[in-house]
């Protein structure tokens, strides 16, 4: 079965890798939020507006969280 991002159990992004993701909105609890291939990426003190190099700290069923660097 495949679910939102193409074979399952498969991600846009890896845990550990470097990505550049454009934040596009503010979470509930003020960090950066963006999308790679259709993956929620949240990412901690990153504003709305801004393109950032994250890299990838834990991926999940529907999102993942990254850390500016």
């Amino acid at each position: 079965m495949r679910d939102e991002h193409g074979e399952l159990g498969k991600r846009p992004v890896e845990e550990g890798l470097v990505y550049e993701v454009t934040i596009t909105d503010i979470g509930e609890r003020s960090d950066g939020i963006g999308k790679i291939g259709g993956l929620v990426i949240i990412v901690p003190d990153a504003t709305p507006g801004e393109t950032v190099k994250v890299r990838i700290t834990r991926v999940e069923r529907k999102v993942a969280f990254g850390r500016m660097i």
